[in-house]
């Protein structure tokens, strides 16, 4: 339990619904006088979210932000800053998936899937991650897929953004190895929520999106001496 500091400062985007609201729930749940900071668009889905947290005995703000652009960044990291002070547990949940075959994308949707899911992640921890360098400590969680794995097809932009976490992820890793940063990518399969509404999976054939917040959790308990650098979830009935 050595990894828990005194009333950490977990910043979770796209905490508004599905996986990132179930992480933050289990921080909430888990990590006593854990204090969030929750990010996505919706200020409404948000609010609910914090207010779950609360319930649960964690201190929980909202910070609507469209982590895709640099200049809104900037103001999360200073409205975070004046609220709670330096971030120690960094989730880079906030993505999105968009399905089509490699001839049915377009360069403008190829675009969006790459700041949705890789560039917001490298904006985030570009804000967040030097404070954690200057005090020796912090954990980041970086949130890829089983598509990041092994291509599958109907999907390339999400593929290529993902494969993109991967390798970031494994960069900021070398990078920040001996500085106190422990960097882990989680890469989970088939999962209830927002993003696998309409799929045609069958629920059996997915995982819920606490099981995998529960993996989240289990990895930050670690003592400090040890880094779960990544961690594959996969439904037990499922094929991705």
């Amino acid at each position: 339990m050595a990894s828990r500091t005194t009333k950490p400062v977990i910043l979770v985007t796209g905490a508004s619904q599905g996986i990132g609201a179930a992480i933050a729930r289990a921080f909430a749940a888990e990590v006593r006088g854990a204090r969030l900071a929750l990010v996505a668009r919706s200020t409404d889905k948000l609010a609910l979210v914090a207010k779950q947290c609360a319930g649960l005995g964690a201190r929980a703000a909202v910070f609507p932000c469209d982590v895709t652009d640099e200049q809104a960044v900037a103001g999360l990291k200073a409205a975070v800053s004046r609220r709670f002070g330096a971030v120690d547990v960094l989730v880079n949940n906030a993505g999105k998936y968009m399905g089509a075959a490699l001839l049915s994308t377009s360069a403008a949707d190829f675009d969006r899937m790459l700041a949705a899911n890789l560039r917001s992640l490298f904006l985030v921890t570009r804000a967040f991650a030097p404070a954690m360098v200057r005090r020796g400590r912090g954990d980041i969680f970086n949130m890829g897929s089983v598509a990041g794995i092994a291509a599958y097809p109907g999907s390339p932009a999400y593929t290529a953004a993902k494969f993109g976490v991967t390798g970031l992820s494994q960069s900021m890793r070398a990078e920040f190895r001996g500085k106190g940063v422990r960097v882990c990518c989680v890469f989970p399969g088939a999962t209830e929520s927002p993003s696998w509404k309409g799929s045609g999976v069958p629920r059996r054939r997915m995982m819920p999106a606490e099981d995998v917040a529960a993996a989240f959790i289990a990895a930050y308990r670690m003592t400090r001496r040890t880094v779960v650098e990544e961690i594959v979830l996969r439904p037990q009935l499922g094929d991705v």
